[in-house]
């Protein structure tokens, strides 16, 4: 693990494993029987897609901020 410097989003750690996460939800999906797809694929997507954009959106409020 690299703790130097966090100088972009993309060097989080944290980030980096939320990433791998949606990669793996997006896998599972794909095996998922066709009647659990209807419920639950639009709502595991989100959930994937929301936690990098997350991290990322709080280190541009952190990094960005005025303070």
């Amino acid at each position: 693990m690299n703790y130097g410097p966090i100088k972009h989003f993309t060097d989080i750690e944290a980030w980096k494993l939320a990433r791998e996460l949606r990669i793996a939800v997006y896998k599972i999906i794909k095996k998922l029987p066709t009647e659990e797809k209807y419920d639950l694929v639009s709502q595991m997507r989100r959930a994937a897609i929301s936690c990098p954009a997350n991290i990322a959106e709080g280190y541009g409020r952190f990094h960005y901020s005025p303070c």
